[in-house]
């Protein structure tokens, strides 16, 4: 038998692809709609340390990074750069451009697929900043959700691994907590395991809230297994219940399909117990992941049978295509927890996936025999010595610099370590890749300044942490550094300088629709909403008259800037004013679905019920729903007096009593 020894190369995907589209330019001042948040009366019942990492840091925003909300619903072929390691026993498929994914997992001997592989990339509004597909194995990095690196590009790179064969490295820098990790996707030639080295650095003088979870999506025709005999239930109702595992009000929920609705099962692994999980089908054979003992949360997320769970099923993928499960590793028990990480200390562990073959009676009888079952099975293909002893062997080789470059991503970690000096081994960010948008920051880092820009142009993306902060309250304060500053500090929680900071600026900005949009919000948040809406009215008139093209950065600017504006004026109770501004936008932005929920929602407040069904009859698909979003249906209820929400516009996420 020839052994194929393993290999790391590149390689092209071809997948029905939605384009991701520009980014939003308008800073995201408030955190995004967030549906993960338990009841403050659950926290009672909770043991000590998960009740006070509940309540660790949670974001203020999600700046500085920016929404990406431009995509849409329309697939063509596209060809998507990827990064394979195989040996003759697995081939995984990695997406460098999006978050470093693994697309696919291949067991080559029995042709198994281990993974759920969408068939196609869809983006949808998943992402803590927007933009997320489901399928394959995700990083979740930075706060609950998924993290904003979901559709990013990662930095990549050949790296040697610890039996000498090649290593797969793949890096960024987590923008919303500020921290550098990698991922070392590890294959030794006769393994049928993958093995992942994970390392996240805090390399800053003061500790670090860190969020981590591994997320696997399956097929949801499996049963989920896992060491556990009870679990953290929680729904989009808000609840977070200790329940038994795996039956909970009459119904086997290790099954996906069984529950009614979405909802998360966070797994009480006991301590000491061998971390992993894994989910079959009904022949035994499936996925297993585990790992060394640092990350203790395991979880399953399933959609449900219901309409709203299918609705979103099928909203990320295509018709025809199967419906999928998450299984999920993480640091903490839960997802709604954030770990400390002290000053110039690191989070380092390994994870593997691979087959497991269990015996199919056993693996879906009784708990007690299915667990016994996989975790022999386990035991026989991996055991747990093998395990940390993987992780003992990679650990020196986590600083290894990296080798033949694969992928370039973002240029702010180069701009972060040139500010304060960090040292950073095996995780090099070279100044080579500092870009556009870092070209202010590197100026103000060098001369002290924000300049000036040189054309009239929507402004760039703003810097938030106390680091930039300072050396923007010591700039010259021209107005486009009053913007930035006032971002800056409405991060930080000083509102009322950050108010003050946008009026010094509009006094003398040539270009005043980013001021008077930020002072909108602001007015918004402190309740005035007349005050609120004349700003955006004045702000989006202002930006109409500055445009200077049809361009991807104006067109993305005004539909962002519209959209807010005519929120704003439906909310003060000004239709007439808000269908101005729908006229004003773009005519391919009107056709978008967002802007016909829009146009529906403008036809409402106009008391013209009949308008609003036609919009509904006619069809359309706000592209960047974001989950646990009722608007849909609420409007359509409230327009035809109760009726039944259709199929197509049902996307509840929670039972529709409550």
């Amino acid at each position: 038998m020839v052994i194929v020894k393993t290999t790391v190369r590149r390689d092209v995907l071809t997948l029905p692809a939605a384009p991701l589209g520009p980014e939003n330019p308008l800073p995201p001042l408030r955190p995004l709609r967030e549906v993960h948040r338990p009841d403050e009366r659950d926290k009672q019942d909770l043991p000590r340390d998960m009740a006070r990492q509940l309540g660790h840091e949670p974001l203020r925003s999600i700046l500085p990074v920016r929404v990406l909300d431009g995509y849409g619903r329309e697939r063509t072929e596209t060809e998507l750069d990827t990064l394979v390691i195989e040996n003759d026993r697995l081939r995984a498929t990695v997406l460098p451009g999006y978050g470093g994914r693994v697309h696919s997992l291949l067991h080559k001997p029995t042709g198994r697929e281990l993974l759920y592989r969408n068939p196609v990339l869809q983006p949808a509004g998943f992402a803590l900043n927007g933009a997320w597909f489901s399928g394959g194995v995700e990083w979740n990095i930075g706060a609950t959700g998924h993290t904003t690196l979901s559709c990013a590009p990662v930095h990549a790179a050949a790296v040697t691994a610890p039996d000498g064969g090649p290593m797969l490295r793949l890096w960024e820098w987590e923008r919303l907590r500020d921290l550098p990790f990698q991922v070392d996707l590890w294959l030794p030639e006769d393994s049928d395991f993958l093995h992942v080295g994970v390392r996240v650095r805090n390399p800053h003088e003061k500790p670090a809230p860190v969020y981590w979870w591994s997320n696997i999506a399956v097929p949801e025709e499996r049963r989920v297994l896992v060491p556990a005999d009870e679990a953290w239930r929680f729904t989009y109702t808000g609840g977070l219940r200790k329940v038994p595992v795996p039956e909970v009000e009459g119904v086997d929920r290790t099954y996906p399909e069984r529950g009614e609705h979405p909802a998360d099962y966070f797994y009480d692994v006991p301590d000491g117990a061998r971390r992993w999980i894994a989910a079959v089908d009904e022949d035994g054979h499936g996925v297993v992941q585990t790992s060394t003992d640092l990350p203790r949360g395991r979880k399953l997320f399933v959609w449900g049978s219901g309409r709203g769970g299918r609705r979103w099923q099928r909203w990320l993928t295509e018709p025809g295509a199967g419906g999928y499960a998450e299984i999920q590793s993480g640091l903490a028990r839960t997802q709604l927890e954030h770990v400390r990480l002290d000053a110039e200390a690191e989070f380092s562990w390994l994870e593997s996936y691979g087959p497991i073959a269990a015996r199919p009676d056993r693996a879906h009888g009784d708990w007690r025999g299915a667990r016994d079952e996989v975790a022999a099975r386990l035991a026989d293909a991996l055991p747990r010595e093998a395990v940390d002893a993987a992780y003992e062997a990679w650990l020196p080789h986590a600083d290894a610099e990296p080798g033949e470059r694969l992928a370039t991503g973002s240029g702010w970690g180069a701009l972060e370590v040139l500010r304060a000096g960090h040292k950073l081994p095996g995780t090099p960010f070279e100044e080579s890749t500092l870009g556009p948008e870092q070209t202010p920051w590197l100026e103000l880092l060098r001369t002290g300044a924000v300049p000036e820009p040189r054309k009239v142009a929507p402004p760039g993306p703003t810097l938030v942490s106390r680091h930039w902060r300072d050396m923007l309250e010591t700039a010259p304060a021209r107005p486009l550094t009053e913007y930035h500053l006032g971002v800056a500090q409405w991060h930080a929680g000083d509102r009322a300088q950050a108010v003050r900071s946008w009026e010094r600026g509009l006094e003398l900005a040539p270009s005043r629709w980013p001021l008077l949009r930020c002072l909108a919000f602001a007015d918004q948040e402190e309740g005035h909403g007349e005050r609120a809406a004349d700003r955006y009215a004045e702000a989006f008139d202002d930006l109409c008259q500055e445009r200077r093209d049809d361009g991807v950065a104006w067109t993305a600017a005004t539909a962002a800037l519209g959209r807010e504006a005519i929120t704003a004026l439906l909310a003060a109770d000004r239709p007439e004013a808000a269908r101005e501004v729908w006229r004003r936008l773009h005519h391919t932005t009107r056709e978008e679905g967002r802007f016909r929920l829009l146009d529906a929602r403008i036809c409402y407040a106009e008391g013209d019920l009949a308008a609003v069904r036609a919009v509904f009859d006619e069809g359309f698909e706000v592209a960047d729903l974001r989950e646990g979003a009722e608007i849909l249906g609420e409007l359509w209820t409230a327009a035809t007096g109760g009726e039944p929400v259709p199929e197509r516009y049902d996307f509840r996420m929670r039972p529709p009593a409550e």
